[in-house]
């Protein structure tokens, strides 16, 4: 399935509009408003001969550079696979997937059952292609409490594919295993895994540090006694971000050197609707500060040395919380050093200046409006293109890949 997005479906929000959400007809009041003052502005700025570059030098922030969403390809395989995660850009060639090669998980089975999805697809962006690139076992003996992949995946130099396992039998939380990653080698035969009791849960995208024969890895674990859903939750304040450093012998599987836990007290809550709520956005900046989304409290933390720290940092610092944010899930760096979050109680994307905790302004990219706010929990995984012009989205109501450009 091929279809073209309209180009910026809804405008850029300022910030200061954030508060009092506008129903969906006073938005589009907004959007044209804020399109003709925008070329307007232009216009004036050009007829009083002041150079259009001016406008460039204006430009606030990435969001402003995307000017359309192509749909690449349906994420469903041939088993009925649903709900599209984990995204992961390949960082080389390897077996038979192409350097550039979107990978992408996906957490549900063909019932639409959370935490029972075994399969990895292998989107090829130039050809708009899809092929099965793992289907793992439902049953493994080094991880007793099933198989259900997460958001938690990450592709290797080396070739090898690391992935999150957060498992359930009947759909919820009641049946939660406890989870554990899961190695694959190029051609998506499992050849290691990883299960010990710091590994629980492993829910979050990944960060990820990685020169070939050694590799940094940063997981956030939302299982620790997370139990049924229920209205009134519980939040346990028990989830972790783990730092595990890799050893990559040639020809062989990873292997664990050396685990810390950097970030702990984070809540995580059981819930009927989307399994977990807890952590679930990592990116590192050139600096070794790690950003965590932290769902529940409705923020943006900084851990500080995340490569280096030998200790817990707790819940971290505070960058920015509330605001654009509605509940921030995945998280990516774009090419100017601002984080770009999905949202996800509606269909928005969050540009935040890390730095300042400025929340610059949300983009609507989902705009489906059989959710209400549009695009609620639709959006998940966020990935930067290789050449960090653009970012690839999962759009989880239709299963289907998208690349915003």
């Amino acid at each position: 399935m091929h279809r073209l997005h309209a180009i910026d479906p809804i405008a850029v929000a300022a910030a200061s509009a954030s508060k009092n959400q506008p129903s969906n007809t006073t938005r589009r009041h907004k959007r044209f408003r804020s399109n003709g003052f925008f070329g307007l502005r232009l216009v004036l700025a050009c007829a009083a001969a002041i150079p259009c570059a001016a406008h460039a030098a204006a430009q606030k922030g990435f969001l402003e550079t995307i000017h359309r969403h192509t749909t690449l390809a349906s994420t469903v395989p041939a088993n009925g696979d649903q709900n599209p995660y984990a995204i992961a850009v390949a960082p080389v060639s390897a077996g038979a997937i192409k350097q550039g090669d979107v990978l992408v998980d996906n957490f549900n089975d063909r019932n639409n059952l959370q935490g029972l999805g075994t399969t990895i697809v292998d989107i090829n962006p130039s050809t708009m292609t899809m092929r099965v690139f793992a289907m793992i076992p439902r049953h493994l003996p080094q991880c007793p409490g099933g198989i259900g992949l997460t958001t938690a995946m990450t592709m290797l130099k080396s070739g090898w594919v690391i992935v999150g396992s957060l498992p359930s039998r009947d759909g919820t939380t009641t049946t939660k295993g406890q989870g554990c990653l899961l190695v694959l080698d190029a051609k998506g035969k499992l050849a290691k895994v990883f299960a010990d009791p710091n590994i629980n849960g492993p829910w979050g995208n990944m960060a990820v540090v990685d020169t070939g024969a050694r590799a940094t890895l940063f997981i956030s674990n939302t299982g620790f006694d997370v139990g049924a859903p229920n209205a009134a939750g519980p939040v346990v304040n028990k989830a972790t971000v783990l730092r595990l450093e890799l050893s990559i012998p040639a020809g062989k599987p990873p292997a664990i050197t050396s685990e810390t836990v950097i970030a702990s007290g984070f809540g995580e809550q059981p819930d009927k609707d989307v399994f977990v709520i807890g952590p679930t956005g990592l990116a590192l900046g050139n600096d070794g500060t790690l950003y965590v989304s932290d769902a529940l409290k409705n923020r943006i933390a900084a851990i500080a040395d995340a490569t280096t720290r030998a200790s817990s940092a707790g819940t971290g610092r505070d960058v920015t919380k509330d605001g654009l944010l509605k509940r921030p899930l995945a998280m990516t760096m774009a090419s100017n050093g601002h984080l770009l979050v999905t949202n996800g109680l509606n269909g928005q994307v969050v540009e935040i200046d890390p730095k300042s905790g400025t929340q610059i302004y949300a983009r609507w990219i989902d705009p489906n409006k059989a959710q209400t706010p549009p695009g609620s929990g639709d959006l998940f995984g966020i990935a930067m293109t290789p050449a960090g012009n653009g970012f690839y989205y999962v759009e989880d109501e239709v299963n289907t890949l998208v690349l915003a450009r």
